[in-house]
Order: structure tokens, then sequence, then C-alpha cells
């Protein structure tokens, strides 16, 4: 663990900060501490229950860092870093009864030029793919290494290990939006306050949104034609009186920007599970993921108490200004059902079955993690099993992912490793 403490503190010193919390994001934490989210634990990076502030990677002068302002750490004499290169194939050695070992890699450039990168002679020297939740799985399948069947159906050629689980365990942090029209302009913040439940949902939030009203009033339109069509009366004319409820307070004509924040719940350590497919053996062409959001009955329980989270925080005393005087929960909800969130259909009973409204309403937050788990694709070593000179380090190794950004658990991880690896050569080296 201190050499885990020791790699997020690596990290940390180039690209964490503190946020300056200002009123929306105060509103939101306090609002969450009226709900019931306690302690309040103030500025902390760590993951412990209650409310907090968390680190930003936007510096105090509103830049942005990313993992790339890792290389400040990098001697320049002994790293290449090639931009635009796309990798599209690992080759492996296969000799007898030898395991396969990976000895070179196949990457095309920005004008379409192909070249290969072979491991140097030396019983050290290997390939540490880093593609991630959707790119590691999909390469180790096109280089060959994946479900047979799969593999030879997609037309994938030559064969180097039959393994089932590459691309199993699959998975996303799902996340369900509230998006609250505010009757002031709001700063422009990125998630800051944060509610670490002990139902294993994170509530977060941002502001500063804008949002075309016409572009709302007309998604309505056709949520409310759906339900003249599949509903009775009385429930419609509940709906229809709940947006009118909402939109009346606003005084709004067409093509008016509305300003307001958003708060989310989003699932921690999902249990709902899927899978990756290839759609051909084109690396070019996105893969088919199916990430089987809220199958498992104990994440849609997580999302409705996340949810009923949200409503009270937006009815707190601490929250009241941010919001239209007079609007409930509820009408929030049909509010969400009017937006093009997904694709999936919408239900009237959703307004007022939250487990509906989370089925209705789930996104994504770009949290994909699975497809080359330790244990199932790589030990604890992150080695691919059955494999010489391969590992796999990413998100796709991890069994769940935090509710919070896992960017802080995959930079940690590379750095963790990194130190392992260099240990494992200088114990080699003095043999």
């Amino acid at each position: 663990m201190d050499e885990v403490k020791a790699a997020y503190e690596w990290v940390e010193k180039k690209l964490v900060f503190e946020p300056q919390v200002m009123g929306w994001q105060s509103a939101l934490r306090d609002g969450l501490l009226e709900a019931g989210e306690f302690p309040d634990n103030g500025f902390t990076y760590d993951h412990i229950y209650g409310t907090k502030i968390g680190g930003t990677i936007f510096d105090h002068a509103g830049h942005r860092h990313t993992a790339a302002d890792l290389l400040e750490y990098a001697n320049p004499d002994t790293i290449v870093v090639y931009l635009h290169a796309s990798v599209h194939k690992i080759l492996f050695t296969t000799k007898g009864s030898q395991k396969p070992k990976a000895y070179q890699v196949i990457f095309e450039d920005a004008n379409g030029v192909f070249h290969k990168v072979e491991l140097a002679n030396n019983a050290m020297n290997e390939v540490i793919l880093s593609a991630g939740a959707m790119g590691s799985p999909q390469l180790l399948m096109l280089s060959g290494v994946g479900p047979e069947a799969h593999l030879a159906a997609r037309g994938v050629k030559p064969l180097v290990l039959d393994y089932p689980m590459v691309g199993q365990g699959m998975a996303d942090n799902p996340l369900n939006p509230l998006l609250i029209p505010s009757p002031q302009s709001l700063e422009v913040s990125l998630v800051q306050a944060v509610g670490i439940t002990k139902f294993d949902s994170y509530i977060e939030g941002a502001s500063g949104l804008s949002l075309s009203f016409d572009l709302t009033r007309r998604f309505f339109d056709g949520v409310l034609n759906l339900f003249n069509e599949t509903s009775h009366t009385t429930s419609r004319k509940v709906l229809t009186k709940s947006i009118v409820n909402f939109l009346k307070p606003l005084d709004l004509g067409l093509n008016v920007m509305i300003n307001g924040g958003i708060i989310i719940q989003k699932v921690d350590g999902p249990a709902s599970r899927g899978h990756m497919e290839l759609r051909n053996s084109n690396p070019h062409d996105n893969p088919s993921v199916t990430f089987n959001y809220y199958q498992e009955p104990e994440d849609l329980n997580k999302c409705v108490e996340g949810v009923e989270t949200i409503i009270k925080v937006i009815n707190s005393k601490a929250f009241s200004k941010y919001k239209y005087p007079g609007v409930t929960g509820h009408e929030l909800l049909g509010l969400m059902l009017g937006l093009p969130t997904n694709l999936r259909p919408r239900h009237l009973s959703s307004v007022f079955d939250l487990k509906q409204f989370c089925i209705d309403t789930v996104m994504t937050i770009w949290h994909y993690h699975g497809g080359c788990q330790v244990g199932r694709v790589v030990d604890k070593n992150y080695n691919v099993i059955g494999i010489d000179a391969l590992r796999v380090i990413d998100g796709s190794t991890f069994l769940k992912s935090p509710g919070t950004n896992p960017q802080a658990t995959v930079m940690m991880l590379g750095r963790y490793m990194g130190q392992k690896i260099l240990r494992e050569r200088a114990a080699f080296h003095e043999k």
C-alpha cells in the first residue's frame, strides 16, 4: 500500500489541484450534507463515506492537465513517443510446445504507411499493451488471442491462443442525471463536490450548462405524442400537468437558452457485466460491446437510492436559490424524460417509478473496464497468462472501477507497475 500511495502522489504532483469552490458547488456540498451524506470531509483525495471536495485536473488558470504531462518525468534520451500511430496487430513466435511469445508490433502512421517494431533480443524485453478497456481486448483478439470460434467467424488468422476470457467481464459505471434549470447565471464548474454514499452510489454535479428550450420542447412534444398513443388519459394528464407546471414559471419563448446545473448518480463497481465481440478483422472498426446496464437488481436498487438522494439535495434549503420556486423532483424527472439522453424508449411510469426512470435514462460516463481482467486474462503481475513478453496494464484489467473518475487509478497503476518492472529487471541483471 505504501507503493500505491507513492504512485498516486507521483501522479498528483503533476496533474492535480485543489478546486476553487464557488456558489453552485458549495450549494451542492451543503445540500448533500442536508440530505444525510455525512460527515463533511472537506478537501481530500481519499475515498471515504460522506461529502467531500475532490481534486481537479484544471489548474487555477483554468488549464486542463492530462497524462501527457507525466512525460515531464521521462528521460528524453530513453523514450520515443509516436503520435498518430494506430497499432494493428501484435505478432508472436510459436515454436513447438513453447508458449507463444510477443516479438513484434505492426502499426500504421497518419499517412497510411505500415511499420514494424521488433523487440531486441533480450530476455527482459516485452510489449506492454495499454489501449484501454475498449482497445486492449480488441487488439488481443485481432492478434489471434481470444475465443477460437469467434475469431474464426471474424476471419482472424492465425489463431495464437484459444482464450475464451478475452473480452469478457466488460462493465461500465451507469450514470443517471437530473438537469436543474436555474433562475440565475451560474459559474462553469465540473465535478468538485462529491457524495460518497454507503449504498455504493456517487453523487456529483456540474454547473454552467446551457440548453436550447426549443430543442427541449420538441422532444417533449415527441414524448407526449408517444404517451397519447400508448397511455391512459388520466395518467397522461398527470405528466402533461407536470411539464406545464415546470415550464410555466420559466416564462420563456422559443430558442431561449436555459442555464442550469446537472446532478448525477453513478453506481460504484456495478455487478452487471457484459462482453465484447469483434465486428470484423478491421482494426479501424469499433468492436461491439454489450454492458448490460442494470441487468443485476442490486445495481438498479443503488440507482434508485442515488436518484432519491439527488431529489433530497434539490429540495434542500442550501440548494433552493439554484432552482425555480415550486419545481418538484417529479417535474425534473419529467424534464429528463424529454431529453435525448439515449435511444431507449420512454415510459410514462418513469415519473413515479424510479426503477423505470433509471432504466429509461441510463447513460455512459465512459468508465469502461474489464475485458482483460486480473486472474482471468492477466496474472497478478499483469502478464498475459499463457504468453511470454506481453503485459496488459490499463482499465481492461479491473474487476471493478471506482465510483469516481478512474483516471487516477489507471495512472497510479501505470506508475506502480513501471516501478515493479524496473525492480524485476534490476534483479534479473544482478543474476
